[in-house]
């Protein structure tokens, strides 16, 4: 479980640029706080949740004061924390712990929420063959930060980008005629990129299948009918189901015998976790 440092280093780059303009200033703290000033705060979660973000927080600290920011971990990503819980203390310079706060709550939050969303959907499948997965649907710009949060909850990635695996959806097979062309499409290109095939019967399952697909989206099926797919085709396959998931549906659907539950929201719905900055008195 492990960030790119580059991406990190682009994030933290940008999300402090809308923070200080340019040229970069914070003028309260400016104004406020001797600038030999120092201080030590804590990182304090105001809810109970799952915590994910520790190092990118650590690197607007570090962005912030030059890299003279000591920031130590009282916790790990993807440990389950509590209200009150002190998940990390930082000492440097005042106006750099002030002028950084804001940014690093924000990645913090957002990270924590995502993975203390995806722990509920990892808690629910316990126990079963299904595997909680994210999709694309992430905040633009912070894809790389959003997946590994995921990972983090107890989930697990799928697709990057357009780049990794190819994925017929509805519109590519409308497109090339059918199931079966669109599959010889992107294999005659892309030989060694891996092919999902989106498919909603029985009968579109069984050609993807023939055609040489790698695994299957099984869109909005019911459970009756993933039952049926999985019984056909889940020897040959590995498939996933999509769309209209719950946490009050997802017993029915891992008794299916699916592989996986895509689940959308845990990047595009999960609300943050609450964690503040807190200067010592």
């Amino acid at each position: 479980m492990t960030l790119d440092p580059s991406e990190v280093d682009r994030i933290v780059f940008t999300a402090l640029g809308e923070d200080l303009g340019d040229p970069p200033r914070d003028v309260t703290s400016a104004a406020t706080i001797p600038a030999a000033q120092v201080d030590t705060a804590e990182l304090v979660a105001r809810a109970d949740g799952v915590v994910a973000g520790l190092e990118v927080a650590a690197q607007v600290f570090a962005a912030t004061s030059g890299g003279t920011a000591r920031f130590e971990a009282k916790t790990k990503d993807g440990a389950r924390v509590r209200r009150g819980d002190v998940l990390a203390v930082v000492t440097g310079p005042t106006r750099a712990l002030l002028t950084a706060e804001r940014t690093a709550l924000n990645l913090l939050c957002r990270m924590s929420g995502v993975a203390t969303h995806t722990r509920k959907w990892a808690d629910a499948l316990e126990g079963t063959k299904a595997t909680v997965l994210d999709t694309r649907k992430t905040t633009p710009g912070l894809r790389a930060l959003e997946k590994y949060a995921v990972r983090a909850g107890g989930g697990t990635n799928k697709r990057m980008g357009l780049y990794d695996v190819a994925m017929i959806k509805d519109n590519h097979k409308l497109a090339a005629g059918s199931i079966t062309a669109a599959y010889r499409a992107v294999r005659a290109q892309f030989p060694d990129v891996p092919v999902q095939v989106e498919v909603t019967t029985l009968a579109e399952a069984q050609e993807a299948v023939e055609a040489g697909a790698d695994f299957l989206l099984c869109d909005n099926m019911s459970p009756a009918l993933l039952r049926e797919v999985v019984e056909a085709v889940g020897d040959r396959v590995e498939l996933e189901a999509t769309g209209n998931l719950t946490l009050e549906t997802v017993e029915a659907y891992a008794a299916t015998g699916v592989d996986y539950l895509s689940v959308g929201g845990l990047t595009h719905s999960s609300p943050i976790l609450d964690i503040a900055l807190d200067l010592r008195p």
